[in-house]
Parts: structure tokens; sequence; C-alpha cells
């Protein structure tokens, strides 16, 4: 059963790689798969892997699993299951390739199935789309109208929901024009592209729902003025988020594509459920960023933000790294909320597990002095941790200037403390 795959490049779609299960039937990852770039694509003089664990080569290569990377690319949340239904299918493992083949045609990132760019033709074709052209301004999306829903369906069924963004909350890939009107994003031709965003609502119905999403604008300027990599202003209006993408940029009247591919690609992390180790996921980023210091300092950062502000929705496909003029770096932070009051209960996936004994490490110090690295970018990285905790002392203030509900602030108190006491061991550095 194969798949090709489309990479954007030099401002066009191109032809640059097939897979092919050897066992599709019983849609177990763990099975053999072939993978080979389209050769006119390999001997181009310059072009891009559609994952950087699978460098651009002529040579077919036989894999003992799927590759990671087509999970990034498979549909989950509420738009998994309106294409579960659409096809027929039972939910589960088995079900993810043929999701991909329909549902990965403009997920985030440069890469997209050519399998499912023809799927959702055929599925405009089905609907009349004649009176569907014109955009939505900003009070039809957030009244959730008859005929934003209808649009939704027909030009986002794939485009706008969750099917080109993973996760359980119900999101939109939504894109405004020179009109200042709102689009599908698949509905909109680039040239007429002004801005694109992630439209997100709560993941249920229960105040808490609500709450974690109103918090998560909040939460994003307190990680702005901690001073963690972030991109663009989070807007939150009657229970809707607007979140500026960073995996478009807008350059001379072009839409560029940016690469980006998830920490569990990057580890080789296939199926969803996994519960990887940090210091995992920490080694295969900086296998492949340019820097290395700099992005293990953001790394840890992140995750001191995590524990001491309970964002505990750490999975590992909530961190990833894009490829920006000619660098490779994390992308900005995303997914950064007071997840431990989802009602649903959601535990830290990804724990600092030692490499050998396989417990969890709970010290920061300990955590350092155990990622493989050498003795001066250890220290460096220690310097900067010290530095780091004395910067937590404002957090309060900071969450305080954000609107961050008072609740909240009280709660964090004892974890903030926590944080704070094992990164100032670090000052005698």
């Amino acid at each position: 059963m194969p798949c090709h795959f489309q990479i954007f490049h030099h401002d066009a779609w191109h032809d640059c790689a097939a897979l092919t299960l050897l066992e599709p039937a019983g849609g177990n990852p763990r099975t053999p798969a072939l993978f080979e770039y389209e050769l006119d694509y390999a001997f181009d003089d310059d072009v891009a892997p559609v994952s950087l664990r699978y460098p651009v080569r002529a040579e077919m290569q036989k894999l003992a699993q799927w590759p990671a990377f087509i999970f990034d690319l498979i549909p989950q949340g509420s738009g998994r299951k309106y294409l579960l239904g659409q096809l027929q299918l039972a939910d589960g493992p088995a079900a993810d390739f043929a999701l991909m083949c329909a549902g990965a045609f403009n997920p985030i990132g440069r890469v997209r199935v050519a399998e499912a760019v023809r799927y959702y033709t055929q599925h405009l074709a089905r609907h009349d789309t004649g009176q569907l052209d014109g955009g939505f301004i900003l009070e039809e999306i957030i009244g959730r109208g008859d005929a934003f829903s209808e649009r939704m369906l027909i030009h986002s069924m794939l485009a706008a929901g969750t099917l080109g963004v993973q996760g359980a909350a119900p999101k939109y890939l939504l894109t405004t024009d020179h009109d200042g009107l709102w689009h599908a994003d698949s509905a909109v031709s680039d040239e007429r592209a002004t801005a694109h965003f992630i439209v997100k609502r709560p993941r249920g119905n229960s105040p808490s729902d609500a709450k974690v999403l109103r918090n998560e604008a909040a939460y994003m300027t307190v990680a702005q003025a901690m001073g963690l990599r972030t991109a663009g202003q989070l807007r939150y209006q009657d229970d809707t988020l607007f979140i500026p993408r960073f995996d478009r940029q807008i350059k001379q009247g072009k839409v560029l594509r940016l690469h980006q591919e998830s920490a569990a690609s990057l580890a080789g992390i296939v199926g969803f459920d996994a519960m990887p180790s940090q210091f995992d996921l920490l080694q295969a980023l900086r296998e492949v960023v340019t820097d290395k210091t700099v992005e293990t300092i953001e790394f840890l950062k992140r995750d001191i933000l995590n524990l001491a502000m309970r964002n505990t929705d750490n999975h590992a496909r909530n961190t990833a790294v894009q490829v920006r003029d000619g660098e490779v770096r994390l992308t900005p932070l995303f997914d950064f909320a007071p997840m431990y009051l989802d009602p649903e209960g959601i535990p830290r996936a990804a724990r600092w597990y030692h490499p050998e004994t396989k417990k969890e490490l709970h010290d920061w110090q300990t955590i350092l002095a155990t990622i493989p690295m050498p003795d001066a970018e250890r220290q460096h990285i220690a310097i900067a941790l010290g530095q780091f905790g004395q910067q937590l002392h404002a957090l309060e203030q900071h969450m305080q200037a954000a609107r961050v509900d008072d609740d909240i602030i009280a709660f964090l108190q004892p974890h903030i403390a926590a944080q704070i006491a094992q990164l100032l061991a670090f000052e005698a550095y």
C-alpha cells in the first residue's frame, strides 16, 4: 500500500517521496516499510527532506517500522472522528495510514500527502461551493453560525478542521485576506493571504475547559515575559482563541511554508501512546539543531515553566523544531496552558527517566549532570538555569500583569517555590 509525499519548496509543491507498507492489513506501525525519494527530486541541486531523520538520497530504504514523521500528519481529535465516519473505519492504529492518505492534504509544516489532496478535491466536487466563495468577518467566526459551520464542513472538512492540527481541542486553520475577511486556509490562494491562524475552542463544555482556554493567552504572555521563545500575540474572545501560526511567513506577497517536525518524530516514536523520557527527546533534538547549547537551555526552561505553572500536557508532539533561514531550532512555544485543570486529569507524558536506571529524576542538578555534553557546555547551562531561577521570583508579578486567574496564581505558589529552590542551587557554579 503506497502513498506519495509532496513538499513545498521554491514557491511550489513538488512530488518528492513515496512510502510503501509491506504489511498494511494489520495496521501495525512496527512492521516493515519501504521509503524512497523520487529520483528526479533526489538528484536536484537544491532540495529539502520530508523529515530531518531522512536526508535526501537516491537509494530506497527498507525500514523496520513505519517512519515516525508520518504520525505528525495523521489526524487526531474531532477531525479524526469525522474522517473515520467518512471512510467507514473503526478507530484504532489500523486506521492511521488510511486517515493520513485522506486527511494530510494541508497539515502544519510544508509536507503533504498527494492522495489526501485528491481526496479533498473529490470532497469539494460533491458539494456546491458556488455560494461559499466569500469570507467571514470576525463576529461570524465567534458566533459559530450556520454559514460558518457549512463552510467548515465543505471547505474545511480537512483544511480548517482539526485534521490539519493535532490535539483534542477543536481547532481550525484560518487565513485572512487583503479585505480583512477570514477563510478556511485551503479556500484562499497564497496571493490573497495576509495572515494565518489556528483558531481554538475549549476541549469540552465544562467551566474548567473554558478556564483553561481563557488562560492560555495569558500563559503565553507570561512565557514571553520570562524570555522564552514565543511568536505573536494570542487573542481570546468569547471562548475562542486566535493563535498566529509560525509555520507560515508572508514575504513580498508570497507564502513561505516552514519545515516543522515534532520531537516525537525526531526521536523515532511511532504511534500516539508513548510515554518517552525527556532525555531521549532532548538527545534527538540536540542531534539536529544548529546551536545545541541555546536550544538545550530553551528546552529546559520550558519544562521548568511547565512544572512551575502546571502545564501537564507535555507530550512529545507538543515540542517541535522548525527550519528557519537555514537554521534548525525549536519552534516558538505552543499549547502552553494550565492543563492541571483539565477535567480528564492529564498527567505529564514526558518525564526525566534516567537512561540506565529508568527511575524518574526530579532534581535539576542531577538531570543536567545526566545529559551527555561537554563539561564547558554543562557549566554554561548551569549558569543560565541559576539566572532563570532568579527570574522566577518575578513570575507571580508577570502572571498578575497578564491577568492569569487569581485562583490559579494562588494554586501555583508552592510549585513556583519548589522550582526556585532547585534552580538557585546552580548559583554555586
